[in-house]
């Protein structure tokens, strides 16, 4: 039962822990979680390896948690203590990097002794049996990404069916972004065709579909925006022509967002929507209901949203005013405007354009969080 979707059953782990430790990649990986490893005393550790839980508490959780203090300077959260440990969540979430967001969020639940949830991996990032079989031992299950209308109706109804089957059946909860793709100018907004995919494997009322998914918005956010002077050039090229990726180019993401300096994260898990907010939604015509529900969405989000100094001084220097100089000062000011003009001196393209595209990524949070 779906095959082409589902992560790794307990029973797979052994098979596919034996493949990656066999990559000749596996080496080069190791080093870049746990440098001071020893990769043989790893690689026969490794092999021990029997499960989905062993895979992440003896794997995963260390590997992030070890990027995180290279890379980081700490993480916050907020809202873990109102999960219901007996209860599964469609988590959904803004997304800024690739891996980094929905990894967070599974080292959090796990520190707070919750069960991790099940994770969207695009397909177009499962190229090459290592990522895969990296991605499915860590409860990720794919969404197809591209493709004529036909196929994104079928596909949407395969992972729509997957998500509500995972929830109420096999007792996960679900990370999804709350949009097709990571958000490149920093304003966050749900998508209503997100939410119309989720209701679209059951029959039943507006209110009683969505309330059995128990959908949670999750809020991260970042001092400094994973791959920022790249989603600049994006956002810049796509302005003229339509962006086409080049090949590597969502794993040179991944990489990039792993290795980048973040600053300070904040990770907040905001309230579950209530049967009350859906039972409002549903009063209305049937588009204007998913609408209604993105809407609510976003305000959870805007409201665990974390805004850092440097969203401030980019919406000051935007807009050419003062508006927010007590939220910073001015060796936090020169020192962005340092990242800033450093990382723009690696882009193609008008000076002016990049230098506001790249203000807008850190100062639309600022517009997005007034509503």
């Amino acid at each position: 039962m779906f095959e082409d979707t589902r992560p790794y059953y307990d029973e797979e782990i052994p098979a596919a822990i034996a493949r990656v430790a066999n990559h000749p990649l596996f080496e080069t990986i190791v080093h870049h979680i746990v440098p001071e490893a020893d990769i043989e005393k790893y690689r026969q550790e490794f092999l021990r390896i029997r499960t989905v839980r062993e895979f992440q508490t003896q794997v995963m959780f260390q590997a992030i948690r070890n990027i995180l203090q290279k890379t980081s300077d700490g993480l916050t959260h907020a809202g873990f203590d109102t999960l219901n440990p007996n209860q599964q969540y469609m988590f959904v979430a803004n997304h800024r990097d690739i891996l980094l967001d929905a990894a967070i969020l599974q080292v959090l639940l796990h520190e707070h002794h919750l069960d991790t949830s099940e994770i969207t991996f695009g397909s177009n990032l499962m190229q090459g049996g290592l990522v895969t079989d990296i991605g499915k031992m860590n409860k990720m299950f794919r969404i197809v990404r591209g493709g004529t209308a036909h196929d994104f109706y079928r596909n949407s109804i395969e992972v729509s069916s997957y998500m509500r089957y995972a929830i109420t059946q096999k007792r996960q909860s679900v990370w999804i972004a709350q949009r097709n793709g990571r958000t490149k100018d920093g304003s966050d907004r749900t998508e209503s065709a997100e939410l119309k995919m989720f209701s679209i494997s059951s029959s039943l009322p507006f209110a009683d579909n969505l309330n059995e998914l128990s959908i949670t918005p999750v809020a991260i956010s970042y001092e400094y925006e994973p791959c920022d002077i790249a989603k600049t050039q994006e956002l810049f090229i796509a302005q003229y022509q339509p962006y086409i990726k080049e090949p590597g180019e969502d794993l040179r993401s991944i990489i990039q967002g792993i290795m980048q300096h973040k600053g300070h994260i904040h990770l907040a898990v905001m309230p579950t929507i209530t049967r009350e907010e859906l039972d409002e939604c549903a009063r209305q015509e049937k588009n204007a209901r998913f609408s209604a529900l993105a809407k609510t969405i976003d305000q959870r989000i805007r409201d665990g949203y974390h805004l850092w100094p440097n969203n401030y001084i980019a919406y000051d220097l935007l807009h050419h005013c003062n508006r927010f100089a007590d939220r910073y000062n001015p060796e936090e000011r020169n020192r962005f405007m340092d990242y800033m003009m450093q990382g723009l001196q690696q882009l193609q393209g008008e000076e002016d354009e990049l230098h506001n595209i790249f203000l807008g990524i850190y100062a639309n949070p600022v517009v997005f969080k007034q509503g």
